[in-house]
């Protein structure tokens, strides 16, 4: 009997920091009247994040690529209109340029205080935002043979989204340093291997029983099944700057996923590689983004970026097609050429030091890129 395909809906969500368009700095308390009218326009779709300076946007369970696209560009949109009436501006970045993370104030809920509790310093260097993406699939078992197969193409999708080469002003020399931050939290980076989604349920059951966590929403790997919806979560990815950028990773990963599906329901998958390997790749993407090569495990070679994007996008043509999507996951090459957010960060702030500028006022221009990218195209 033929496999069921999977919906493939796709959710994306999104976390952006609040900056101060005088100072461009953080805007570590902003006014509760600016939650307020977000949540009063955007119902449900818009929430407080851990941090007072950092506000979450997820768009609506979509059919298709095209209808993320609006929504996401609705909810930037309206996010940076409330945002300007109190003299703010959001930026979809991972890390703000210059801010300290000991400088800034905490969402006064439940969960955020328990995360400050349980995790200490860990959970306080969280001034971090990133990009998830939500793919229905509504087996159970699919949804966990997903994991180590979509596992390989983590960094691949990483290189992609960087956008965090500076912290507390330095330039960090890595083009994802939210990740550093990120991995000194449990139950983080790649996800594990299980043979069936009810092993995964019994080693989550471990973990509850012992009082370790309260659900499996606490396991932040990666990649993961989603505890609240029937979905793989894809969550390695910083936030793209450029909402078209966000819409080119998503496309990529759902044609991804349902190239996948394809070999299993011809019998096939995609060769499961030690997580040792696919670490060094996983660090590659953090350190150079899509300006080096990643290591092609069945030839032992670095190959660069662009050779390997082909190969992807070839791959995935027949799913580009299927999801109507070929212009958005073309859109990679696209974000190869002119640099993704991390690169074109630290070209922004080098330009600024050779004309001269304070290494203060560099950073200061790098913010102002960022209020301009995150707002393209909307």
């Amino acid at each position: 009997m033929a496999l069921k395909e999977p919906p493939f809906t796709i959710g994306i969500e999104e976390e952006y920091l609040l900056v101060d368009q005088q100072t461009r700095d953080l805007a570590t308390d902003p006014p509760a009247e600016l939650m307020q009218e977000c949540e009063d326009r955007l119902s449900g779709q818009v929430a407080p994040e851990f941090l007072r300076a950092q506000i979450e946007i997820g768009t609506r369970v979509c059919s298709t690529i095209a209808e993320a696209r609006t929504d996401l560009t609705r909810l930037r949109r309206t996010i940076a209109d409330v945002a300007n009436q109190y003299g703010l501006a959001p930026i979809a970045a991972s890390t703000h340029p210059f801010a300290r993370w000991h400088e800034q104030k905490y969402t006064d809920k439940d969960r955020y205080r328990d995360l400050n509790r349980d995790m200490q310093a860990s959970a306080r260097r969280l001034l971090i935002c990133g990009m998830h993406v939500h793919m229905g699939i509504d087996d159970d078992d699919l949804r966990v043979d997903m994991l180590d197969q979509l596992a390989y193409f983590l960094p691949h999708l990483l290189a992609l989204s960087c956008s965090s080469p500076f912290w507390a002003g330095e330039n960090t020399g890595l083009q994802s340093y939210r990740l550093t931050v990120f991995d000194g939290l449990p139950r983080t980076r790649l996800p594990a291997y299980f043979t069936s989604y009810a092993e995964y349920q019994r080693h989550v059951q471990i973990l509850i029983d012992a009082g370790l966590l309260q659900d499996a929403s606490k396991i932040w790997w990666d990649l993961r099944p989603s505890s609240r919806y029937p979905t793989v979560e894809m969550r390695i990815t910083d936030v793209c700057t450029r909402a078209d950028d966000s819409i080119t990773v998503a496309a990529l990963t759902v044609c991804l996923a349902r190239m996948l599906f394809r070999l299993r329901a011809k019998n096939q998958r995609w060769r499961v590689y030690k997580k040792m390997l696919l670490q060094e790749n996983r660090w590659r993407a953090m350190r150079y983004g899509c300006d080096e090569g990643l290591v092609d495990f069945g030839k032992a070679q670095v190959i660069p970026y662009e050779e390997l994007l082909d190969e992807l996008l070839d791959m995935t043509r027949e799913d580009a097609e299927f999801f109507d999507c070929v212009d958005a996951v073309n859109g990679a090459r696209e974000i190869v050429k002119r640099g993704n957010s991390a690169r074109q960060q630290v070209q922004v702030y080098e330009r600024s030091i050779a004309a001269g500028k304070s290494r203060e006022e560099a950073l200061r221009d790098v913010v102002d890129l960022l209020i301009k990218e995150t707002r393209h195209a909307l």
